[in-house]
């Protein structure tokens, strides 16, 4: 097997066992997008599946002499010399150099955005609970009690009542 071949099929059978795609699934939120999704894993599968079978084996040896005895020495000499005389060239990777400081400050980025993200998130989650505990108690809260919590409000309110604003 060719060294450029085996090294792709290692990369792709190591790149699968990284992936979660159990905790990828979770974050869909449509039918649609799970849809979509499972085509991708099923894609994935597929592709990483035929690198581990079809470009992991050797390919079966000529034999020469089977074709000698058939179709004559000469014809298949000078197949087999043609044969041996093709060199498949190397891949160079050129492009992964080139974007890969890109993709490095794009994570970066990403990471931020996403501590920013589960801040916010902290943040709102506190508020909603707050919103359903005045929902829960709103019946029967004082204006006192609401005051306690707002002292803001509490300050509006009695400025305007001493400078003898009544709002109209």
């Amino acid at each position: 097997m060719s060294g450029t071949v085996k090294k792709v099929t290692d990369v792709a059978f190591k790149a699968s066992k990284n992936i979660d795609w159990e905790g990828m699934a979770k974050l869909l939120v449509s039918d649609e997008a799970r849809k979509e999704f499972a085509n991708l894993r099923r894609a994935f599968d597929e592709v990483n599946s035929t690198l581990q079978t079809k470009f992991s084996q050797e390919p079966e040896p000529i034999d020469w002499e089977y074709y000698r005895k058939g179709i004559g020495s000469r014809l298949v000499d000078m197949y087999k010399q043609a044969y041996e005389s093709v060199e498949i060239p190397k891949f160079v990777d050129t492009v992964t150099p080139e974007y890969r400081p890109k993709f490095d400050a794009l994570l970066v980025e990403l990471k931020e955005a996403e501590e920013q993200s589960l801040k916010e998130s902290e943040r709102l989650e506190k508020e909603i609970a707050e919103v359903q505990e005045l929902k829960k108690k709103l019946s029967t809260m004082t204006a006192d009690e609401y005051f306690e919590k707002h002292p803001e409000l509490k300050k509006k309110f009695d400025d305007e009542i001493r400078n003898d604003y009544w709002g109209y």
